[in-house]
């Protein structure tokens, strides 16, 4: 079964999961006039709950095993014009938050406001002022770019990635 798949079924199963919760909260019990709607409503009610353990243990089951391999599968990305590798683990953690941290680091370096110019001192002389960065501004605005663009990237390879690697059970 790949990646993919897996999720899918998950998908599916906690809205059936979801369908069976309600049915034993409707049918779980009745006022002692009313009729039954189950021949054997109190056996029927057993069942969907036997048949939601039986689902949330499916589902426990493919998530551990999407989990391993997600740790397990390495993966290449060209980012930067340079081949960055990491599991499957790490590049959901990276385009969830870390590549936006990563990009907001970058996006703080300013000139802070200083105004380049000439300024008058206490003793009326004229002081140069003159902005001192401790950073290259091109290099600032290539790596705001790399890690805007980082997200889309990984979303685009994972998509491949989930759809053609088996899991690992």
């Amino acid at each position: 079964m790949k990646i993919i798949e897996a999720m899918k079924e998950i998908k599916a199963l906690k809205i059936k999961a979801e369908d069976l919760r309600k049915k034993v909260a409707q049918y779980c019990c009745k006022v002692s006039f009313e009729t039954n709607t189950y021949t054997d409503q109190e056996g029927q009610v057993k069942e969907w709950l036997q048949s939601h353990s039986d689902t949330i243990k499916r589902i426990a089951k493919l998530a551990v095993a999407i989990s391993k391999t997600n740790l397990e599968t390495m993966v290449n990305i060209e980012i930067g014009g340079k081949t960055v590798t990491h599991n499957i683990a790490e590049w959901i953690l990276r385009r969830r938050e870390l590549a936006e941290l990563e990009r907001l680091c970058w996006a703080g370096i300013t000139d802070k406001g200083i105004k380049e110019g000439k300024a008058k001192q206490l003793d009326g002389s004229d002081v140069d002022i003159k902005i001192v960065r401790f950073y290259d501004p091109k290099k600032k605005d290539e790596m705001i770019d790399i890690y805007r663009n980082e997200p889309s990237l990984i979303d685009r390879t994972l998509e491949v990635v989930n759809a053609v690697t088996d899991i690992i059970e």
